[in-house]
């Protein structure tokens, strides 16, 4: 398995969301994709021989679990032939980037959610919903089935869902003298207060909190608590300069106070491998991260870790903001000369229990409730636990954050480069809020 990087990702941003914009300006609208899919016949229901390319990035771990699930579908189906392409998560975009405007991409597509609106705003992603007949959506949870939905298509199936949380080290709190938070009814300010308490009761060098500012998703949550959202629906931002001012101005409070590591920690952590993390490492109590993180972070500490509700401005966990994201996306290529043979894998892929199960929660928890519940018994503990939260957050998660527009791809490392000015205090907090928002909208505009 690949765990979601929060680390290291930066530049491979900036040089991917260039190179779609650059290679699919050609690709043609979405509307193609509907008519080349609806006359498509079955091969894979008629016997005929087919052969698909189906592309991902990811581990090596990864690699074997999927292509144990290509034997298991090629055993039901032997006309068919899925050739499997995969690579790390850089290299992957370079690739499907070139191939897309070559118009040799791959058939079925392993998608993020920060390109997905680059690839099927260009017309490069059959629209799913016009292969309903051998695609069903029945059982997927409905916060995860609309992320991949936009201007009235489905162009991504969610493989899995995540949540942005705080994921807590219980040792560290015991050893600090300071109790575990009741994370249903905390605030920000509780979070520091809390944070302080752990740095003042640990050894010089560890610090209470991870400090944040270098991923996104920390700024959606922010903007969802105080009534705004990191995007628009219609490709926007969606967020004031003064929430935004405001994000920052308490990240950089926390800093000063000692209840997280000083700028020069949490700018080489930002580009640090999981691994190397102050959580990993025992540096830091408490950090934000995803949900499906949560195995590679306790194997590389060799403690017990805790996932918690992020806290609020009101105390009140229904506004924490917190939502769940797809952790990746299912989709088809519009350029496929088997768009019904692709639709049928990844309907299999999405809705068979036995695929569910060789994927575990390798790819998010499942976002299809009958496979998700068919697979919970199968898991560890560890991973049980994390669908356990993930389910249990789900009573106050009330909207889904609208995808990034075309160019947000690379949006994260301007907010990185920012959040390090704000820290080094080359910039105040309402300084750099105007130049990331000036720097955003000249971005995303050129989609």
């Amino acid at each position: 398995m690949r765990i979601p990087q929060r680390r290291g990702r930066a530049a491979a941003f900036v040089a991917v969301s260039t190179a779609v914009v650059l290679t699919l300006a050609g690709c043609g609208s979405s509307s193609d994709s509907s008519s080349s899919s609806a006359s498509g016949d079955s091969s894979a229901s008629s016997g005929e021989p087919v052969e698909l390319r189906f592309a991902w990035w990811g581990s090596d771990s990864r690699h074997k679990t999927t292509q144990k699930v290509i034997d298991a579908y090629e055993a039901e189906h032997p006309n068919v032939t899925i050739n499997g392409e995969f690579s790390e998560f850089s290299g992957y975009w370079d690739k499907l980037a070139t191939a897309t405007a070559a118009k040799d991409a791959p058939d079925i597509i392993q998608m993020d959610e920060k390109y997905l609106r680059d690839y099927a705003g260009r017309g490069a992603l059959l629209d799913l919903t016009t292969e309903s007949d051998v695609l069903s959506t029945a059982d997927f949870d409905e916060n995860a089935l609309k992320s991949g939905q936009f201007d009235g298509g489905l162009y991504g199936l969610s493989t899995g869902v995540n949540a942005y949380s705080i994921l807590a080290n219980p040792e560290m709190f015991a050893a600090a003298g300071v109790e575990m938070p009741d994370d249903a009814t905390w605030t920000w300010d509780d979070y520091k207060a809390i944070c302080l308490m752990i740095t003042e009761g640990s050894p010089d060098g560890t610090f209470g909190c991870q400090s944040y500012g270098n991923e996104e998703a920390g700024l959606s949550q922010w903007a969802r608590q105080h009534g705004e959202s990191l995007y628009t629906d219609d490709g926007q931002i969606g967020f004031t300069p003064e929430t935004l001012t405001s994000w920052w101005t308490d990240i950089k409070a926390r800093t000063d106070a000692g209840a997280t590591p000083p700028a020069s920690f949490t700018t080489e952590e930002a580009t640090s491998a999981v691994d190397q993390s102050g959580l990993a490492t025992h540096k830091v109590a408490m950090g934000l991260w995803w949900t499906n993180q949560v195995p590679s972070l306790e194997a590389a500490s060799g403690k017990p870790l805790v996932l918690l509700r992020q806290p609020s401005v009101t105390g009140k966990s229904a506004d924490n903001g917190m939502y769940y994201k797809s952790s990746m996306f299912w989709s088809a290529s519009s350029q496929s000369d088997h768009p019904k043979e692709a639709a049928e894998f990844i309907n299999f892929l999405a809705n068979s229990p036995e695929a569910g199960k060789l994927i575990g929660v390798d790819r998010g928890v499942q976002s299809n409730t009958v496979v998700r519940e068919a697979v919970v018994p199968t898991l560890t503990p560890t991973n049980a636990a994390a669908v356990e939260f993930v389910e249990a957050i789900g009573k106050d998660i009330t909207s889904t954050p609208a995808p990034p527009p075309i160019g947000g791809g690379a949006v994260q490392p301007i907010l990185m480069r920012y959040t390090s000015e704000v820290l080094f205090e080359r910039m105040t907090p309402e300084e750099a809020a105007n130049a990331f928002i000036d720097e955003v909208k000249n971005t995303i505009n050129q989609g």
